[in-house]
């Protein structure tokens, strides 16, 4: 074991004194209870930690993370985790965030997608294709670069709208609504985008 795995573990060891210093016997209440209200579905960046950009403790947020923070009716593994935090959990709140700066965002900005990571990518490439207009329009690329992770956000919150267990729970009439929010790595602010739904698109 290298030595910067081995200070996880002993990062962990002190993170689970500290925790259980401050609020004895939180680990053992944790153990036999998940009930967050809220489903995040993020980016995989290192830098844009669920959790810890909404200061939240463990048990309170339920969370799903890819690269470029992708909904997509073709990933099983985010279907199911979208199907089981509506279900099982019954959140009311499904969390969107993207964030300015985005690896997988400036790949396909700049073309230069290949292999899996190309593949995974292409409903963003849709996106950047249906909006080529407008973005050409800002010009600077920069300027470019931040709307395509805007509506990147916008497009993700619209694909979660169309699934069966988003659709399911509000013809049930249950409490529901997406939200899409984008997160600056540069100033740690979060940012609602005024894109969410609580009902079906008509």
């Amino acid at each position: 074991m290298s030595a910067r795995v081995s200070k996880l573990l002993a990062r962990n060891r002190r993170w689970a004194e500290r925790t259980e210093a401050v609020d004895p016997g939180f680990f053992r209440r944790l153990e036999h209870q998940q009930r967050p209200r809220i489903l995040w579905i993020g980016c995989s960046d290192s830098r844009v930690p669920a959790t810890q950009i909404t200061d939240m403790a463990p048990g309170e947020m339920f969370v799903h993370r890819n690269v470029a923070n992708v909904v997509s009716a073709a990933d099983g593994n985010a279907l199911a985790v979208i199907e089981f935090a509506i279900e099982s959990l019954e959140v009311a709140d499904v969390i969107v965030c993207g964030h300015y700066g985005c690896g997988g965002i400036q790949a396909v900005l700049d073309d230069r997608k290949t292999g899996r990571l190309g593949e995974w990518l292409v409903p963003v490439a849709t996106v950047r294709d249906r909006h080529a207009r407008e973005l050409e329009k800002l010009g600077a690329r920069r300027r470019r670069f931040d709307r395509l992770c805007e509506l990147n956000v916008e497009a993700q919150v619209e694909s979660l709208s169309e699934l069966d267990a988003i659709r399911g729970a509000w013809r049930a009439g249950r409490e529901l609504t997406i939200h899409g929010w984008i997160y600056r790595v540069g100033d740690g602010r979060l940012r609602d985008l005024g894109v969410g739904r609580s009902a079906p698109p008509d």
